[in-house]
């Protein structure tokens, strides 16, 4: 780690340093933004967000707080989602946009923009009904265009990053907003053990620093399980081990593949009841959701399990057709060792990335059980957790930002090298 930071800071790398700085000024930024509370919108009706509580991390708080930011940029991740849904077959245009590579990816990506300026407003007024106490229609819409064009700004933001900085911009300001949030949780566990008298204070202590070490047990499996993955081994007809020096070819699979999206597709089904129910102000319903249906009791948390498994199996199939990894193999004369091409290929993959798809599941049921649980069986306040989805989005772009780092530092010692000839 010292030698990769003496590298950043060396003299040939003054390009690299000038990213990085772009980078921290363009997230400081954000993170001022997030303190800026739209000044109508002082009086507010949010004492649980339910599924909105994940976007609430994103933007750095800013969302309970209805700041200018207080969408984030989570209206564009929506957008994204859905068109990488209409990718499968679903709608033949934006399959064809697929398969035009460079071109389709650009066009994808600005189908994607103006859809997420459309949803941004939508959910702010949506959000603006809800939890703005205010009948006063324009204030609500005033509310909803101020944090439209927060979204707009932090998508031209994280185009900034991409294009000037390190790493993917809006990734960068996912974490950034995470990061912003979390001195909170350990300031709240500091304060429950320690400061309120609750526990004394040997105890309070101990207590405090268990607390840390399981923290700290809970991120290094999430680094554990966001780096691990099945590597299939992968031989080419027309190639010898011999020619690459004994190197053979394999196809990585992950075993959290899905991410974060089955969650947050699990806590938006859970919502959906509430949201019908707040809507028609049907109190019998409403009383039945919050007894059975929350994902806070015992049968709404079978259920969340249930379809953060279901979402897990059938978005990681979706993003990962195995019938299309089998003839994208095969056109490009490449074979499993020990597997006949074709059907037999598909299912070994198939057969694979089940397996492996179960094992992220049950992963992703414990990261965002625990503090489900922890808030069951303690005494700490709401925002005080272990785990969580907020610990896997950061520890998933730290280290594909440090690997974008150490690539551009081994591609200028390269260069460097060979000037130097």
């Amino acid at each position: 780690m010292f030698r990769f930071v003496a590298k950043m800071f060396a003299k040939e790398n003054k390009d690299l340093r000038k990213r990085i700085y772009f980078t921290l000024f363009a997230l400081g930024i954000f993170c001022l933004g997030t303190g800026i509370t739209i000044p109508w919108a002082h009086k507010l009706e949010m004492s649980t967000l339910g599924f909105l509580e994940i976007f609430n991390l994103m933007s750095g708080g800013g969302l309970r707080s209805f700041s200018i930011f207080a969408l984030g940029v989570s209206p564009y991740i929506t957008a994204s989602i859905i068109t990488q849904l209409l990718q499968m077959d679903i709608i033949p245009y934006f399959k064809e946009l697929k398969e035009q590579g460079y071109v389709g990816r650009q066009k994808i990506n600005k189908i994607n923009r103006y859809l997420a300026i459309i949803f941004a407003f939508v959910q702010a007024y949506v959000i603006s009904i809800f939890y703005l106490n205010t009948n006063d229609v324009m204030v609500m819409i005033k509310t909803s265009l101020v944090m439209t064009a927060g979204t707009a700004f932090l998508l031209w933001l994280g185009d900034q990053i991409t294009m000037k900085g390190i790493g993917n911009g809006s990734s960068l300001l996912i974490m950034a907003g995470i990061i912003v949030s979390m001195p909170r949780i350990f300031v709240g566990a500091f304060e429950t053990f320690i400061l309120n008298g609750t526990y004394q204070m040997v105890l309070g202590i101990g207590l405090f620093i268990l607390f840390l070490i399981v923290y700290l047990f809970v991120l290094v499996g999430i680094i554990w399980v966001t780096l691990a993955e099945r590597r299939i081994p992968i031989q080419y007809a027309n190639h010898t081990t011999s020619a690459y020096g004994a190197q053979s070819s394999f196809l990585p699979i992950k075993i959290n593949s899905a991410g974060v999206i089955p969650v947050i597709f699990a806590s938006i089904v859970l919502t959906i009841p509430s949201t019908i129910a707040g809507l028609i102000k049907n109190q019998a319903a409403i009383d039945f959701i919050d007894k059975y249906i929350v994902y806070t009791t015992p049968t709404g948390f079978i259920l969340y399990v249930i379809l953060i498994m279901f979402f897990g199996y059938v978005y990681t199939f979706m993003m990962m057709n195995p019938e299309e990894m089998s003839k994208d193999l095969n056109k490009r004369g490449g074979y499993i060792p020990g597997v006949r091409p074709g059907e037999a290929t598909s299912k070994y993959i198939s057969n694979s990335l089940g397996k492996l798809t179960v094992v992220g599941s049950i992963f992703l049921v414990i990261l965002s059980g625990l503090p489900v649980l922890m808030g069951n069986i303690s005494s700490l306040p709401s925002y005080v957790s272990i785990g969580g989805t907020g610990i896997l989005i950061v520890v998933g772009v730290a280290i594909e930002t440090y690997k974008q780092i150490e690539s551009g530092l081994v591609t200028r010692s390269y260069k460097n090298r060979r000037r130097a000839r």
